[in-house]
């Protein structure tokens, strides 16, 4: 019997995953000729792809790393706004620095987005970034 059961629970999963569609998040203040989607939503899951702290209209990155790195942050809740979530709906995080004295800076940062409840986090050094970028961040986030 509790074979059957668990068959049945596990028959009801795989129904319920196949059914979710997935979703496209593409914010308008993002241009169109990207390569990749910026946001994925499966199900009630959001994947925001990796965002460096480039300005969306000129494609400059700040001078100021704080600031590059709040950037880098605004561009994140463009795509979980347009998805309906926020920053509370993260669940992790993945953090890529060209220099890993900068951790500190970044988490000055990083705090003022993610205040409570911080999702899981990784963080690492990577040798080099597109353009000019010093970070850049994946966030996936769950209602």
């Amino acid at each position: 019997m509790r074979v059957l059961v668990a068959a049945a629970c596990a028959a009801l999963l795989i129904t319920a995953a196949s059914a979710a569609e997935k979703k496209i998040i593409y914010p308008k203040e993002f241009r169109p000729d990207m390569p990749f989607s910026p946001g994925v939503l499966f199900g009630d899951t959001l994947y925001c792809a990796g965002q460096t702290g480039a300005d969306l209209k000129t494609g400059e990155y700040p001078e100021e790393f704080e600031a590059e790195v709040e950037q880098t942050f605004k561009r994140i809740e463009l795509i979980l706004k347009e998805a309906g979530y926020g920053f509370e709906d993260a669940v992790d995080v993945k953090v890529y620095l060209t220099d890993i004295a900068l951790f500190p800076r970044m988490n000055s940062v990083y705090t003022r987005f993610l205040k409570s409840d911080r999702p899981a986090r990784t963080t690492v050094a990577v040798a080099s970034l597109v353009g000019k970028a010093r970070i850049e961040i994946t966030l996936t986030a769950r209602k």
